[in-house]
């Protein structure tokens, strides 16, 4: 069977459904069932391999309950990333490359149909007025949404997929981005209530970094979570808040913003503050949060290099609070941030650590850096191939108090 006569059977099947079945009072088992039973009467006379049978059978239950094409693309693990430019351009990721499915939308509106079940999912909007949307699937899978005329080339949908399974240190190590004994270090860090900042740039794995790092966290703690759109895979955590950002609504009211989540989250007894990644103004309350007792805060930002994120930060805090001095910012800063790990998505597609530095302090008009650790490329190296390894400076730490304290002896 030609792929257009398949897709021909699947729109006879699903205009049948549509005039004679009350879907309002299908379960979801009853209609799978239905569509099993119609396509096999629809295909007596024709021959369709079993494979062909069940794509059939699950875009046409899925155009009805599901998210139609997009169903068979979010169930492969080995897709990363769904770009969708308009109903004929859908392109994946798979292994850190990029390629063109041969697949399409029947229509505009279907495609649109889509996007509002899955922005409705989630409790957000998006229409002509409001025509960007941030949200999640079920799955805690990252959707960006812009339609028209916004997009010109049509309802454009980018989706960050995420692991089944919480990402861990063990599988950092495995797959090269640290060692044994760095992740080791990260633990007494992480369990010493060290302030630890993540930067990168896109794609760089600082939400997946952020996730392992958090399994390093004490079970017997309170820790609030603050996220635009809920993906922190959190999960050995008791004591555990989530909170997530909300636009505003079609009247412009309603609007729930990180600053005011950070806000909230200072008045619910948090031992540790988790924010998924700060972009603007809300960057001043986090430090503030970090310099008033809510040790062992953790956070990411974009940024190409670790003295880029301090640069980037100080951007952020000046969106929150134009009036302040430059040098007020930065001794915010350098007083409220103790590490900073910098990743980085290298030439041959692979995902590094390529910094873990310490932050002194502020002198002389700007903010002291400590490198622990730095990568270095190794003679292996080839314009396609990156070797290599997260190497131990010369430097010592010196901000050792927070280890004292918390019982560790020895320094990093």
């Amino acid at each position: 069977m030609t792929f257009e006569r398949e897709q021909e059977v699947i729109a006879e099947i699903k205009r049948y459904i549509g005039e004679n079945l009350p879907l309002s009072e299908l379960e979801d088992d009853e209609l799978l069932l239905r569509v099993e039973e119609l396509t096999g009467e629809w295909l007596k006379q024709e021959y369709c391999s079993i494979e062909q049978r069940v794509s059939i059978v699950e875009q046409v239950f899925s155009s009805i309950r599901g998210f139609g094409l997009l169903d068979s693309i979010i169930k492969d693990d080995t897709i990363t990333e769904v770009m969708i430019n308009g109903t004929d351009d859908i392109f994946i990721e798979q292994s850190g490359r990029l390629f063109k499915l041969d697949k399409k939308f029947e229509s505009q509106r279907r495609l649109e149909d889509i996007i509002q079940r899955i922005v409705g999912l989630a409790g957000r909007e998006v229409n002509q007025a409001n025509p960007i949307c941030d949200t999640r699937l079920p799955d805690g899978s990252r959707v960006n949404v812009v339609l028209p005329p916004i997009a010109l080339c049509g309802p454009t949908v980018t989706i960050r997929k995420f692991s089944k399974t919480p990402m861990t240190m063990e599988k950092l190590i495995e797959y090269g981005s640290l060692t044994k004994d760095i992740a080791e270090q990260l633990e007494v860090l992480v369990k010493a209530k060290y302030n630890i900042f993540i930067s990168g740039g896109t794609g760089s794995g600082k939400t997946t970094f952020l996730n392992a790092l958090s399994n390093f966290i004490p079970r017997d703690e309170r820790v609030i979570t603050i996220e635009d759109s809920a993906e922190l895979q959190i999960k050995n955590i008791d004591n555990l808040v989530r909170l997530e950002t909300r636009t505003a609504n079609v009247a412009g009211v309603g609007e729930i913003s990180i600053r005011d989540l950070i806000k909230s989250s200072l008045r619910m007894r948090p031992e540790r503050i988790v924010v998924g990644e700060v972009r603007g103004g809300e960057a001043l309350d986090m430090l503030q949060a970090m310099n008033t007792g809510h040790d062992g805060s953790i956070s990411t930002g974009h940024a190409n290099s670790t003295e880029d994120m301090l640069s980037r930060l100080e951007t952020m805090v000046l969106q929150g609070a134009a009036g302040l001095p430059l040098e007020a910012i930065r001794q915010q800063i350098a007083s409220a941030v103790d590490i900073i790990i910098h990743l980085s998505r290298l030439r041959d597609k692979s995902r590094r650590t390529m910094e873990i530095t310490e932050v002194l302090g502020y002198e002389d008009g700007r903010i002291v850096l400590n490198p622990l650790y730095v990568f270095i490329e190794d003679e292996k190296s080839t314009l396609t191939r990156v070797s290599g390894r997260l190497t131990r400076t010369d430097n010592e730490m010196k901000n050792t108090q927070k280890l004292q304290i918390a019982g560790f002896k020895h320094v990093i």
